[in-house]
């Protein structure tokens, strides 16, 4: 196990400094991914299960997901279809790859070990996690629940568009392109 953390921890550091010298944002994604798979394995191999689960449920996941889909909406023209053509080449996935061989051996390894085995303490489960967060810790998670649901209220309303100000805005610009051409027709 102890070899297990400290390859875990070799590959997260390696990964994220790859993640911050990389140009390329898809291959500083890859490698993000790569690190954060990686803390899940540390979680794991210090006997804490259910935070390696979340760690690849919803960092590794569900945010990395959101980090794609941004990367992709942000189509920056006809520089990126040559580009990404340059990711499909095999050496740019050399690196990605061997991290990511690593982990698989580390978690093969780890899952292959008895439960709890040279740990040297207790193994920690989802009940004894929510027992602990909503036992002495019940006000601090009802306030960080609180505080990011007025962030996605907040965000809601920024982002929402409301159709009658839409259509107010239509009838202005319709109104400035009219007198554009009655000013241009009149001077000819």
């Amino acid at each position: 196990m102890e070899i297990a953390f400290y390859v875990a921890a070799a590959v997260a550091i390696l990964a994220t400094l790859r993640v911050i010298t990389n140009a390329n944002p898809v291959h500083a994604l890859l490698n993000l991914i790569i690190s954060l798979l990686a803390v899940s394995v540390i979680f794991f191999t210090l006997g804490a299960p259910f935070a390696g689960a979340l760690e690849i449920i919803v960092y590794a996941g569900a945010i990395m997901v959101l980090f794609v889909f941004v990367v992709m909406m942000l189509n920056l023209g006809t520089q990126v279809d040559a580009q990404e053509l340059k990711w499909l080449q095999l050496r740019v996935w050399v690196g990605p790859a061997i991290f990511a061989t690593a982990l698989l051996a580390e978690m093969v390894y780890l899952l292959s070990a008895p439960s709890g085995a040279n740990l040297g303490h207790t193994l920690v489960d989802g009940k004894q996690v929510g027992i602990a967060l909503f036992g002495p810790y019940l006000l601090t998670v009802e306030l960080a629940s609180m505080l990011l649901l007025a962030a996605l209220v907040a965000a809601w309303h920024l982002g929402k568009h409301d159709a009658a100000e839409d259509r107010q805005a239509l009838r202005i610009a319709e109104r400035l392109n009219a007198e554009n051409h009655k000013v241009e027709g009149g001077t000819k």
